[in-house]
């Protein structure tokens, strides 16, 4: 009998915290993808955050590749944000084949652009997860 109200009372603490948001929060979405024989000036295809919750911006580069002979170091992210006009810069970070983040966006359309990177004149990134 012990046995059962210790487990009807951690099943009723976890819906508490549940409810309360005391576990952590999650990304509001995200897209697993990959590029291949990028060059400079290139374009994710766009994804929509509707800012339903506080979790950053981010892209995962791993197991990236360029044709350079001195090999992937490391490649300057732009991120973008779709407006009718001019898309809005929203600022640029370095990628060493791990996370960026550019902290939690208001609502709206985006997409990353392949700024620079070193060594060569294309790269190819195996898996790439953009989340928001």
């Amino acid at each position: 009998m012990n046995k059962v109200r210790k487990t009807a009372a951690a099943i009723a603490g976890a819906a508490v915290l549940v409810g309360l948001g005391a576990l952590p929060a999650h990304a509001e979405n995200y897209r697993d993808t990959s590029l291949t024989g990028w060059t400079p000036g290139k374009e994710s295809t766009r994804w929509t955050d509707n800012n339903r919750d506080a979790a950053s911006t981010s892209v995962r580069f791993a197991d990236c590749h360029s044709d350079g002979g001195d090999g992937f170091k490391r490649a300057n992210l732009k991120l973008w944000k779709d407006v009718f006009g001019p898309d809005e810069n929203k600022g640029t970070k370095t990628n060493y084949c791990n996370t960026v983040g550019w902290g939690d966006q208001s609502a709206g359309s985006y997409y990353f652009e392949l700024d620079s990177f070193t060594s060569g004149g294309v790269l190819t990134v195996k898996s790439i997860r953009i989340s928001w």
